[in-house]
């Protein structure tokens, strides 16, 4: 095992999984999970963080992909521990391993920042939401304002190393409207007890566009 690889199984949940845990985030979830409804399927569900927040009474099915082994197994130990008969299996968001329109709600939690080609995976999302279905977002991205963005810029290098390929410029809203959705924004805001550089984060619930 390389250095790289190992870095990926061992250091790398741990990293994820005490930013992606914190109690602001945890927070945020329950702004946006809660809202998910019928079948639902989940990009980049390892470590099992928003599964305390979906609703047991409106989730029929549950569905989920990351491409992180380690962090799938937690996943999958909370699913169990849930008594969830859920499908979380390996898998990258650009080629989602389920038919067109097997979904009622599509749920992307910082993930986005993290995925190879974001155009294709939008897409991909796209493709497998029912006519009127919805994508629930909560992610993290560049910054509204000059300062933090430049600060992004000169970091991100070395952070995507750090963090999982995460990339602070992205944008967020922008970006899921040039795929073809429809946004209503449920908020955006820095967080206060984060760096600005790190802490811009937008949620939301988007349509595809004419459905």
């Amino acid at each position: 095992m390389g250095l790289g690889e190992w870095y990926d199984a061992t250091v790398l949940p741990k990293v994820v999984s005490l930013g992606c845990g914190s109690q602001d985030v945890d927070e945020l979830r329950a702004e946006v999970v809660p809202l998910a409804k019928g079948a639902v399927f989940e990009l980049g569900c390892g470590g099992g963080f928003n599964q305390n927040h979906y609703d047991p009474q409106a989730v029929t099915s549950f569905s989920g992909i990351d491409p992180n082994a380690s962090l799938l197994e937690a996943a999958q130990k909370r699913a169990r521990e849930k008594g969830w008969d859920a499908d979380i299996r390996e898998g990258k968001g650009e080629d989602i391993p389920f038919h067109d329109g097997a979904f009622d709600t599509v749920v992307c939690t910082y993930t986005l920042c993290s995925v190879d080609d974001p155009v294709r995976v939008l897409a991909e999302m796209r493709r497998v939401l029912k006519p009127g279905g919805r994508l629930l977002f909560l992610e993290h991205g560049k910054a509204p304002d000059a300062g933090p963005a430049r600060w992004q810029r000169r970091i991100e290098p070395v952070w995507k190393r750090l963090a999982g390929n995460c990339h602070l410029t992205r944008e967020i809203g922008p970006s899921i409207r040039r795929a073809g959705y429809e946004i209503e924004p449920i908020g955006q805001r820095y967080f206060e007890k984060a760096p600005r550089w790190a802490g811009w984060m937008e949620w939301g619930v988007a349509r595809r566009a004419g459905a």
